[in-house]
């Protein structure tokens, strides 16, 4: 290390001690991050570890006959069609499709939501006409569209023929005298979905680890707040606990009437379920009717039509940015394709009409 003038050249151990001392001093250690804020925590709640229900407690056996029935395309009518079809386990519980193809390619109206974190929700369906999961497994399986079944009867002549699962339910509904039943299976399906939770670095930040978020994803979640969005994505769901009209401040352009047609309250037109937003930066595409690829575009949508306000660029690409920290981790164990049961001889053959 050289000094101007008369200065010698600083050697051995103490030249190296100068130089260490130096580099020490020079700031380069990056300083903690601050602690999470509390207005952030006040906001929010982690996520559970399993949405509990006490009508349908979640026992093993349930969950791994669950699991199965979600698997199995034998409960629809030309056996080529399970609830894995449309809320693919391994693709955040979605297709990625604007609407998903059923029985002879038939397309539903709206987009089928994702069925992770759902369970904790206030209802199942964008129109909330289910109560729960439970209840939600049972629709799909007779919608003519869907799954195509014609009748519950239909649907139990199917699992009755087949001999493994008879011992499943026996198994997973101890003492009673018929186990296979319509509302067992549904409740089997809503055991296994009520254990799909994704947490995320989100969970982290809000049990108190402040470095669990970049600076730009904090920045974000303060957008996110300042501009309104938590009027109704809040909660550890970060929505999914009320309905909201869909063109609360503008009129948005849709034709479906939403909530209104369940209800037949005219003042419930154009309500829908405010989706959650676990893991919604691989959920798209967006919206009741899958119209909206772009994130960044529903942020700017919700935005104009929900607030009345214009976010600005800068603003959509932090908001943007906080969404991806609420991506979580896949349970791939307890996801995995299981194998199911061999049909027994009686089982019926798939009807394509």
């Amino acid at each position: 290390m050289f000094s101007s003038g008369s200065s010698k050249i600083i050697g051995g151990a103490a030249g190296l001690a100068l130089v260490l001392g130096i580099v020490g001093c020079g700031g380069t250690e990056e300083a903690p991050a601050p602690p999470p804020n509390p207005r952030h925590v006040a906001m929010f709640a982690p996520l559970p570890e399993v949405m509990e229900s006490p009508a349908n407690p979640i026992t093993e056996e349930k969950v791994d006959l669950g699991r199965k029935l979600y698997y199995d395309t034998r409960l629809s009518k030309n056996q080529d069609v399970s609830c894995n079809t449309c809320h693919l386990l391994d693709n955040w519980g979605v297709d990625g499709k604007p609407t998903s193809a059923g029985h002879k390619g038939q397309l539903g109206p709206r987009n089928s939501p994702t069925v992770y974190n759902a369970a904790g929700q206030i209802a199942q369906f964008w129109d909330g006409r289910e109560p729960d999961v439970e209840a939600q497994a049972k629709g799909p399986i007779l919608n003519p569209v869907e799954m195509a079944m014609p009748s519950e009867e239909a649907v139990l002549r199917v699992v009755e023929s087949i001999p493994g699962y008879v011992e499943e339910f026996a198994v997973a509904f101890p003492g009673q005298a018929n186990p296979v039943t319509y509302d067992n299976l549904a409740k089997a399906i809503g055991a296994f979905e009520r254990k799909l939770v994704t947490p995320s670095r989100f969970d982290a930040y809000l049990k108190g680890d402040g470095s669990a978020l970049t600076a730009t994803e904090r920045r974000g979640l303060d957008k996110f707040i300042d501009v309104g969005c938590t009027t109704c994505h809040m909660g550890p769901y970060l929505g999914g606990n009320l309905y909201q009209k869909m063109g609360l401040v503008e009129p948005y352009p849709t034709e479906d009437e939403g909530r209104s047609a369940v209800t037949g309250n005219e003042a419930e037109k154009y309500f829908f379920k405010v989706p959650g937003l676990r893991n919604v930066a691989k959920t798209g595409p967006y919206l009741h009717d899958g119209s909206i690829d772009s994130l960044e575009e529903v942020v700017r949508i919700m935005g104009r039509y929900q607030l009345g306000k214009t976010i600005k660029p800068d603003e959509v690409m932090d908001i943007v940015a906080f969404l991806g920290a609420l991506t979580g981790d896949l349970p791939m164990d307890y996801i995995k394709q299981p194998e199911l049961p061999p049909s027994g001889p009686d089982t019926p053959a798939p009807d394509p009409s």
